[in-house]
C-alpha cells in the first residue's frame, strides 16, 4: 500500500494539475482581491487544484472557481477541426498573501 503524503508537500501530480498562469488584463485585475488565475488540467477537480496550489507556492487557499471554455470550431484551408477544450481556475488566497507568478514554483 502506498502511503499517504504529508499534508502540503509536493507530489509529482500537483505539476500535472496546474499548468500554467493565466496572464490577462482581467486576471491582472483579480490579483488586487488576492485572487490568482491558472490553466489547470481537465480533469482536475477543486480539491485537487486547492491541494496543489496550496503545496507548489506555500500558500493558504480560501476558494477555487472554475471556468470550461469550450473549443470554437475554426475552418483551415476549408476544412474544419475544433480547437481544444480550456479548464481555468480562479484561485482565491486568504488575506495577505499573494503569489508572484514570474517567479515560478518553489523547488
Amino acid at each position: 500500500m502506498a502511503k499517504k503524503q504529508a499534508a502540503g508537500a509536493v507530489d509529482i501530480r500537483h505539476y500535472d494539475i496546474v499548468l500554467a498562469p493565466h496572464i490577462t488584463e482581467k486576471s491582472t485585475m483579480l490579483s488586487e482581491h488576492n485572487a490568482v488565475v491558472f490553466k489547470v488540467a481537465g480533469t482536475a477537480s477543486k480539491p485537487e487544484i486547492k491541494a496543489a496550489v496550496e503545496a507548489l507556492f506555500g500558500v493558504t487557499v480560501t476558494g477555487v472557481n472554475t471556468i470550461v471554455t469550450k473549443g470554437k470550431t475554426k475552418k483551415w484551408k476549408g476544412k474544419p477541426y475544433t480547437r481544444s477544450d480550456s479548464k481555468k481556475a480562479i484561485v482565491t488566497l486568504a488575506e495577505g498573501q499573494s503569489i508572484d507568478i514570474t517567479e515560478g514554483v518553489k523547488a
